[in-house]
């Protein structure tokens, strides 16, 4: 564990306070329970720019991109950052099966480096402290999807 100071602490709460944002938290209930898309191309599709959800999305991941540089440059200690913030390592694996594709699209081999780098570390972290709960976790947010998608269908 490293030494968390009071400056971590300090940006760890200000951090806090931009998520409680009303359009911030809207962005991200949206994006935890209704973003979905097996690929870019779907995801475009379903949120195409100009959209609100468009708009939530880049809200979303530039906000947890913006925070893990924070992280990756040690401006929060690391274990501080993973004992307090879960749903970072949610926006990680959603964009992770395809990331690589989207960043060959964009031409931009950097999109999300902070993001992933953090959520790889995270995941690490957790599965070494609670082996099998990142898969545990996967299968809750499926179920909840799934519920979620059966529910809209009425």
């Amino acid at each position: 564990m490293g030494q968390a100071t009071h400056d971590h602490a300090s940006l760890m709460l200000r951090l806090y306070e931009l998520r409680r944002e009303p359009r911030m938290r809207e962005a991200r209930d949206w994006f935890v329970l209704d973003c979905t898309a097996s690929s870019v191309e779907e995801l475009m599709a379903k949120f195409p720019p100009g959209s609100k959800e468009n708009a939530s999305f880049r809200m979303v991941t530039s906000y947890w991109d913006m925070a893990a540089s924070m992280v990756n440059r040690g401006l929060i200690e690391e274990e501080l950052f993973f004992e307090n913030t879960g749903e970072i390592w949610v926006v990680y694996d959603r964009l992770r099966p395809w990331l690589p594709a989207w960043r060959d699209s964009m031409g931009m081999p950097h999109l999300f480096r902070n993001l992933e780098s953090l959520g790889q570390r995270m995941e690490a972290w957790r599965e070494k402290l609670a082996p099998g709960s990142n898969e545990k976790l996967r299968e809750r947010f499926r179920q909840r999807i799934a519920a979620r998608a059966k529910a809209h269908e009425k």
